[in-house]
């Protein structure tokens, strides 16, 4: 992580749209958002939650809070998509997401707000971990999902993805996908210079 300026998480924010052009802000969770993630878990429909989280929750345990709250410890991270609604920050969608450095692996997890889907933000969300991804040095981004949960089948499906099956759930399905971006191709901005300190900082063997 000593690529990454943790102290200033703002430096790591992307813009991104809806369908309609709507701006979006995709950004590292904060300390001061614990309500507000607390409010926007509450806030999603019983569906929502469990296919979310695999099992019936209400609201996120204090333990599990602090693991969303926590950014870059263990190479773990959460964002939120925030969209400004009558005048305030709202938080209409979240990720959290892991670097497996041993694999080269990212693995992530998503939702979006019941009342904001159908609106592109999840497809524009995970091109932005893609991008993420890409940064940390990961070749394969991946998650898993219920079997039953056919929204996030048919996104993963559209976004590029391939399907295998879960190595310890049988319920569950696995999406992964490759990823093949040189930095300078990276297309966040705000990743690209990231990605491009982490290859100085580590030359290939080549050079």
């Amino acid at each position: 992580m000593s690529t990454y300026r943790l102290e200033d998480l703002k430096q790591y924010s992307d813009t991104l749209h809806t369908r309609q052009g709507e701006p979006l802000n995709v950004r590292f969770v904060e300390p001061g958002d614990t309500d507000e993630l607390q409010y926007y878990f509450r806030s999603l429909t019983t569906r929502s939650r469990y296919n979310r989280f695999f099992g019936a929750l209400s609201e996120l345990p204090n333990g599990l809070l602090n693991e969303f709250l926590d950014v870059g410890t263990r190479e773990r991270f959460t964002v939120v998509v925030t969209k400004m609604v009558d005048g305030f920050e709202t938080i209409v969608a979240e990720a959290r997401y892991a670097f497996h450095a041993e694999t080269s692996t990212l693995e992530f997890g998503l939702s979006v707000d019941d009342r904001w889907q159908g609106n592109g933000i999840a497809t524009a969300l995970m091109k932005n971990l893609e991008c993420r991804a890409v940064a940390l040095g990961a070749e394969h981004i991946f998650g898993d999902t219920l079997r039953s949960n056919q929204t996030m089948i048919s996104l993963a499906r559209k976004s590029g993805f391939a399907f295998v099956n879960h190595p310890d759930d049988w319920k569950l399905v696995r999406f992964d996908k490759e990823i093949d971006i040189a930095p300078i191709d990276i297309p966040c901005a705000s990743w690209r210079l990231a990605a491009l300190s982490r290859q100085v900082e580590r030359p290939s063997a080549s050079a």
